[in-house]
């Protein structure tokens, strides 16, 4: 591989077989971008392990073809590599997945040539990224996260839209899952620290969800953290509040319009740090984490910012 052609790591399954077409979209990336050099995942976290290699060999910009998972597993092997002492490889995005959320943050219209012009013309600016330690399948793992972290009943959808729901695609998947998932949620009593600006509180609140936002959108469009921007230095924190399943249901569409914020049950804060315990254990095993659109554990959680983590190819 050379280090001055642009790699293009694809997800083949992205959006549950909506990359369809796939000779043809490579096609025109191909011809669009000079030299472009293209690797296949094969498996879960493949994206990852070639976007650390690449970044380490020094390769100036690699691109994420397929959904949020896809940019999260590509961002992790960035940091990953970063921390290493390889800084400096830029990532570039193009969304084909189910929710494909992140690029309506970066303000890309979700259009093959859109994703291309913008990679083309080589403009970055630096965003933030997530920092998160939580209890995974074989005791404590470390991660990071480029989006949204919700935690609670966003990570019982989030199962459920990998597991039942993902052959319905977009926001027609994401319901189904929603639905199945505030009927099996627990409100979560968390104990929480948060730090901003170097001042620490704590507090204790309940919650059916709450999500720790670096950019704007999740689910297939909720427009959950409007406030939010990827290079601020903050994340903004939205607590869906303890109302009652129907209540919930009855007020999440608004989700969808930002309007969600206006509920005097919605509270939302800013840090650079929160850590995250749950108190009532009949709750935990349904109080689980969606990172980037992905199922990763559940609680405790410490949640630290990284400021101007990675450079990132976006519209001037």
């Amino acid at each position: 591989m050379s280090a001055s052609r642009p790699l293009v790591i694809v997800n083949p399954k992205a959006g549950s077989g909506k990359a369809a077409k796939l000779d043809d979209q490579l096609k025109v990336i191909e011809e669009t971008l000079s030299g472009v050099e293209i690797a296949f995942t094969e498996r879960p976290r493949h994206a990852t392990e070639i976007a650390e290699r690449a970044a380490t060999e020094g390769r100036a910009v690699v691109v994420a073809f397929g959904g949020d998972g896809s940019i999260h597993e590509v961002v992790n092997g960035l940091m990953k590599a970063r921390d290493a002492g390889h800084a400096g490889t830029a990532l570039g995005v193009i969304g084909r997945g189910t929710g494909s959320d992140f690029n309506k943050t970066l303000g890309i219209e979700a259009r093959l040539d859109r994703f291309l012009a913008v990679i083309a013309a080589g403009h970055t600016r630096p965003i933030d990224v997530g920092r998160l330690r939580f209890a995974g399948p074989s005791g404590t793992e470390t991660a990071y996260f480029m989006n949204i972290l919700s935690a609670g009943m966003g990570g019982l959808v989030d199962r459920y839209v990998h597991e039942t729901a993902g052959w319905a695609g977009g926001r027609a998947g994401y319901f189904l899952a929603s639905s199945r998932a505030l009927i099996e949620s627990r409100v979560g009593v968390l104990k929480a620290r948060i730090e901003l600006d170097g001042e620490t509180r704590e507090e204790t609140f309940q919650t059916r969800q709450i999500s720790i936002c670096n950019g704007r959108y999740f689910g297939s469009g909720m427009h959950v953290a409007p406030m939010a921007k990827l290079d601020d230095g903050v994340f903004d924190v939205v607590d869906m509040g303890s109302a009652s399943r129907l209540k919930f249901a009855l007020s999440s569409s608004a989700v969808y319009s930002g309007a969600h914020l206006k509920n005097p049950d919605v509270k939302h804060f800013r840090c650079q740090k929160l850590s995250l315990e749950i108190l009532n254990e009949r709750a935990r095993p349904v109080f689980l984490l969606d990172v980037d659109g992905e199922p990763l554990g559940g609680l405790p959680l410490e949640v630290e910012l990284v400021p101007n983590a990675l450079p990132v190819l976006r519209p001037a």
